[in-house]
């Protein structure tokens, strides 16, 4: 039961992780908190990643009602959320990461009193890629434990995100421009790894379905 526990939790963290990609956050952490005090740059991070958290928290507990409500199949919701984070990865392996903002939009959030919530929870930690994966564990999780195992793997990534946004400095120093962009061609390689799973699965449930098959024998049997 425990080992189960920190399963779904371990999985969560990798599958989120790589997609939230707190190190490329905190170069645009830095710049549009320039202005701001040491206090208050990183009481922005510790709400960030709150914001994110819950966003998502949101989004597992209501993943099913969002499913039932717009007739999403469990296969359907597989192979979509793994072509999202296939092409985020792919993005990233291209040295084009999916949460990247335009100059346009970083200047509009340097001007901003509170970018905790906007741009950095939605779009740069929680975006689309971070809520498929979400629902799809979601819809996996059986009972009240699994959820609370996917919870944890929440807060794992949000615990993570909060030191590196707090470090962002020193992140950015150590790391330099080459490390920047190896962390991201890494973790963009982990991405489409997961992203082809989650297709593969998907695939997989389609064609075990009986529904799948059916038509087919009926019409060999008539």
């Amino acid at each position: 039961m425990i080992g189960s526990f920190v399963s779904i939790a371990v999985v969560t963290f990798i599958g989120i992780l790589p997609i939230a990609n707190p190190f490329s956050t905190a170069v645009v952490f830095l710049t549009i908190t320039e202005g701001f005090s040491e206090a208050r740059r990183r009481r922005q991070a510790r709400l960030a990643c709150i914001y994110m958290a819950v966003v998502l928290i949101t989004f597992l507990l209501l993943g099913s009602l969002i499913m039932n409500f717009f007739g999403i199949s469990i296969p359907g919701l597989r192979i979509a959320g793994g072509l999202i984070v296939t092409r985020i990865g792919f993005g990233m392996l291209n040295s084009k990461p999916e949460n990247e903002m335009s100059e346009e939009s970083r200047s509009e959030a340097v001007r901003m009193d509170d970018v905790a919530f906007t741009p950095l929870a939605m779009p740069l930690l929680s975006g689309p890629g971070s809520i498929a994966v979400t629902i799809g564990m979601a819809t996996e999780a059986e009972g009240v434990g699994e959820n609370l195992a996917i919870v944890v793997g929440i807060g794992l990534v949000a615990l993570v995100s909060w030191l590196v946004l707090r470090a962002s400095g020193k992140v950015v120093r150590v790391l330099g421009a080459t490390g920047m962009n190896a962390m991201g061609r890494i973790m963009g390689f982990l991405l489409v790894c997961v992203g082809i799973q989650f297709i593969v699965d998907g695939i997989q449930n389609i064609v075990s379905s009986p529904a799948f098959w059916g038509p087919a024998l009926d019409a060999i049997r008539g």
